[in-house]
C-alpha cells in the first residue's frame, strides 16, 4: 500500500512539473497553472497552449534600422609574393553612397591571420571612411586567399572584401 501512495505521489509531482513547463514556454499566467496541474495532459493546460519544440529555430528579429548603400573602391586586392611571419596591410576605401547614415556593425575575418580595422561612428550620405586590413601569415604558404565580412545596415547586410596573397618560405 505505502508503494501505490509513493508511486501517486510521484504521478502528481511530474503532472506538476509537466504543467509548471508548459505554462513557462507558453506564457500562460499562474492563474492557468493551477487549472493545468489537475489535468492529465499538459496540452490541457490552457486552451491556447502551444507545443514546445526544442529543435524549432528561433524567430529572427525584424531589423528595423533605415537602409543605405556602401560602394568599396575595390573589393579585392592581391598582395603578390610575400614571406611568412611578414605583417600585410591594405586599406579599402569605400562611400556611403546611399540616403541614410551607415552604421558599420563588424567587420571579421575568415580567419585569425586577418584582423579588419573600420570604424565605429556612424558615416553620413556621400561621406567616405576606410577598413583597414592586416594579414599575418604566420606559417601559412603557397597561394592564399582570406576575407573580410563587413556587416552594415545595407541591402544586401554583408560585403565581402577579398585578398590573396602567395605566401613564400622564408
Amino acid at each position: 500500500m505505502k508503494d501505490k501512495i509513493q508511486i501517486g505521489l510521484l504521478a502528481v509531482i511530474a503532472v506538476a512539473l509537466v504543467a509548471l513547463a508548459v505554462q513557462q514556454f507558453s506564457g500562460d499566467k499562474a492563474s492557468d497553472a493551477s487549472s493545468a496541474v489537475a489535468t492529465s495532459t499538459p496540452a490541457a493546460a490552457s486552451p491556447n497552449a502551444s507545443t514546445f519544440d526544442p529543435m524549432a529555430k528561433p524567430a529572427e528579429a525584424v531589423d528595423n534600422t533605415p537602409k543605405t548603400t556602401i560602394t568599396f573602391a575595390e573589393y579585392e586586392h592581391d598582395f603578390g609574393n610575400i614571406k611568412q611571419d611578414s605583417e600585410n596591410k591594405k586599406v579599402f576605401t569605400f562611400t556611403n553612397t546611399g540616403s541614410e547614415p551607415l552604421l558599420i556593425e563588424a567587420a571579421n575575418g575568415s580567419c585569425g591571420c586577418t584582423v579588419p580595422n573600420y570604424p565605429k561612428n556612424p558615416i553620413p550620405p556621400g561621406g567616405t571612411g576606410q577598413i583597414e586590413v592586416e594579414y599575418k601569415p604566420g606559417k601559412q604558404e603557397n597561394a592564399q586567399t582570406k576575407t573580410v565580412t563587413v556587416v552594415a545596415n545595407t541591402e544586401p547586410k554583408e560585403t565581402l572584401l577579398r585578398i590573396k596573397a602567395n605566401v613564400e618560405k622564408i
